[in-house]
């Protein structure tokens, strides 16, 4: 019913390959935590979390609904409940455990349903993401879906009982919303409100990708309004004028969406990234033994800024081979293999072409969200295991972007060679 709305001729052969894949990947992954981690944070989002909910649901119904809406306290009519959820006084954490609380009540606290139900959003996020490049480049859906469909890691981790199925889904929305709204300019309801919504979960689960999002979105934007301008010597001349008002705009972006979390304020930013690696790497992922440095951190953005090299190379292209010590890791590693591939083939295949590419807006914008949420979550994990799951949201618009980098300059080496013809 819903794959003939929200599909055509072409795009619908991808829809029940992509989501068959989501449904079983969410599957995957509760049996990976189930028999391979014995445990785990997508166990606790659900064994020690929302079926504590549907417990309280099932024995009083307020007690539940309490437990859903009410902010985290100490009352002691539910103490007998969230004293055993593990998240309860992480906020971040608890709404993802609210999230699957309020599917446990159509699925009667089933995993294998809520997962799935984790996967549909998921999955409706990337085929939103998958829809919105479609429309700009239709001649290369194949890439499109790939991409945005089809990466094993984006599949397996971003399917389950997890904060990642959330972001992941929601910045697809998100995409799709701001394509909708500023690059077609249908200001429509249904625009706005997935806009709304799709901001408000990510703010409210993981506000650092807003903040590695909200550059990427204005030079998007700014950037498909000034190549529309025909005249060359007007470009040049309003350059300075664009650079200027995007880079304020970004600036206060950041500013404002930092102001509501002390860890990511603009002042605490290098701190946070600071402690947030060095928690994963010598604390809560010292047993993981797949643990990575990439230098010393010293708390200072200049220093954070120089593993800026470092921390993109990681989290795209790491970890390499030779660094692999258990079967994820092994598969995470060719996927890395292949990114990196891909890359050195487009640099040296032609770098003329290659630099052309980048006065498309698209280009633009996959690819400076990819660089900087990259160095963001490269320099602030520490962990090969915890990188896995934390990159998931970059590996769809790195692979765009260089899809649409090679598209690009294959069209411009055509041309030109139609030039010299002629």
């Amino acid at each position: 019913m819903v794959r003939s709305f929200v599909t055509d001729s072409i795009t619908r052969r991808y829809f029940y390959p992509a989501l068959a894949l989501k449904v079983m990947g969410a599957l995957a992954l509760g049996l990976i935590y189930q028999f391979y981690y014995s445990g785990g944070d997508t166990f606790n989002y659900h064994t020690y979390g929302s079926r504590i909910i549907w417990e309280a649901f099932t024995d009083d119904f307020t007690k539940g609904l309490r437990l859903l809406f009410n902010t985290p306290g100490s009352d002691p009519d539910l103490l007998s409940y969230h004293s055993r959820i593990m998240f309860y006084y992480d906020p971040h954490s608890y709404f993802v455990v609210r999230i699957a609380a309020f599917f446990d009540l159509f699925t009667w606290s089933s995993y294998a349903a809520t997962a799935v139900l984790f996967s549909l959003f998921s999955f409706a996020g990337s085929w939103a993401l998958f829809v919105t490049f479609y429309r700009e480049f239709p001649s290369i859906h194949r890439w499109i879906a790939a991409a945005t469909l089809f990466v094993p890691s984006v599949i397996f981790w971003g399917s389950g009982i997890l904060k990642d199925t959330i972001t992941l889904g929601s910045l697809g929305f998100l995409t799709y919303a701001i394509h909708q709204i500023f690059i077609l300019k249908k200001t429509r309801f249904l625009p706005l409100l997935i806009l709304v919504v799709s901001i408000y979960l990510i703010f409210q689960i993981k506000l650092y990708i807003l903040m590695c999002f909200v550059p990427a979105v204005l030079f998007w934007v700014y950037s498909k309004y000034f190549f529309a301008i025909r005249s060359n010597m007007l470009k040049i001349i309003l350059v300075p004028v664009f650079t200027g008002l995007a880079l304020v705009s970004i600036y206060f972006g950041i500013t404002v969406i930092g102001e509501n979390s002390s860890r990511y304020s603009v002042d605490n930013l290098a701190r946070t990234a600071r402690m947030t690696a060095y928690d994963i790497r010598y604390y809560s992922g010292r047993d993981a033994g797949s643990g990575y440095s990439l230098g010393e951190l010293d708390g200072t953005f200049l220093g954070m800024l120089k593993l800026a090299p470092a921390g993109i190379n990681v989290t795209l292209f790491r970890p390499y081979l030779w660094e692999v010590k258990n079967p994820l890791m092994l598969l995470s590693a060719i996927e890395s293999l292949f990114f990196f591939g891909f890359t050195v083939f487009l640099l040296f295949r032609s770098p003329r072409s290659f630099l052309s590419a980048f006065s498309n807006a698209h280009v633009l914008f996959c690819l400076i969200f990819s660089l900087t949420f990259a160095f963001g979550v490269g320099v602030s994990t520490y962990n090969f295991g915890t990188l896995t799951r934390y990159k998931i949201p970059v590996l769809p618009f790195y692979l765009l972007g260089l899809a649409l980098i090679y598209f690009i300059s294959k069209s411009e080496r055509n041309k030109g060679v139609l030039d010299t013809t002629e």
